[in-house]
């Protein structure tokens, strides 16, 4: 069990910090990067979902690094149990995972910022400064990758609706395995029919092969 909890002396030009993360290296390495940094003090330290919540009874920091993946609780689950019982700390998401998926979700839930484990000392001191002023804070690198995955997402809505409702019938008999021959007879349409349908839908969904339909059509979401 690794559980610390400090004193806060009142002084209101200190940012308090506490940080919920199961691995004693991080914890460890943010307690020898904070002397360089005499307006940010560690109040906090927590091994697991259990032991913040006690802690966060007793005193609560300005701002929480939360490690979304907690023994116990995750730190998605536990962020908006937390702004509901503390609705002015201030949370920054502190991860391994680069993923769009776990950045949006840490948002939903009422985190701030979000960064990486592997940000350099500059870029952490200036994720905590910007959450506890009650902005958002995402390293450019995810900002990026969220844009595009977000690109994707629009793009594919995009092509979805620009699809008539024969060619999503015929895409999806396509990605069923079937034929131009046994797609003209279930459809009563001519093999040559079929033919002209799935060359403008590859054109449509900007693919050369049959294999690279069917995959775009199931990531994309327009056949299942």
């Amino acid at each position: 069990m690794f559980f610390t909890l400090m004193q806060r002396p009142n002084d209101s030009s200190i940012i308090d910090i506490a940080i919920a993360d199961d691995h004693p290296l991080v914890i460890n390495g943010l307690k020898n990067i904070l002397p360089a940094y005499p307006h940010i003090r560690l109040v906090g330290t927590y091994a697991n979902g259990k032991e913040l919540m006690a802690g966060l009874a007793f005193l609560q920091p300005h701002v929480l690094l939360l490690d979304i993946q907690l023994p116990g609780q995750a730190g998605d689950e536990l962020a908006p149990i937390i702004l509901e019982k503390y609705p002015e700390i201030k949370i920054l998401a502190i991860t391994n995972f680069d993923s769009p998926l776990y950045v949006n979700t840490m948002f939903t839930r009422g985190a701030l910022g979000y960064i990486l484990k592997t940000a350099d000392n500059e870029t952490l001191v200036k994720a905590i400064e910007t959450v506890y002023q009650g902005q958002q804070f995402m390293e450019y690198y995810m900002k990026e990758k969220l844009a595009h995955a977000s690109y994707k997402i629009q793009k594919a809505l995009s092509t979805k609706t620009s699809l008539t409702q024969r060619e999503r019938e015929i895409l999806q008999l396509i990605v069923d395995g079937h034929t131009n021959n046994k797609i003209a007879e279930l459809l009563f349409l001519s093999a040559k029919t079929v033919d002209n349908y799935r060359t403008n839908i590859m054109v449509k969904l900007d693919v050369n092969s049959l294999g690279a339909l069917v995959k775009k059509a199931l990531q994309s979401g327009l056949a299942k």
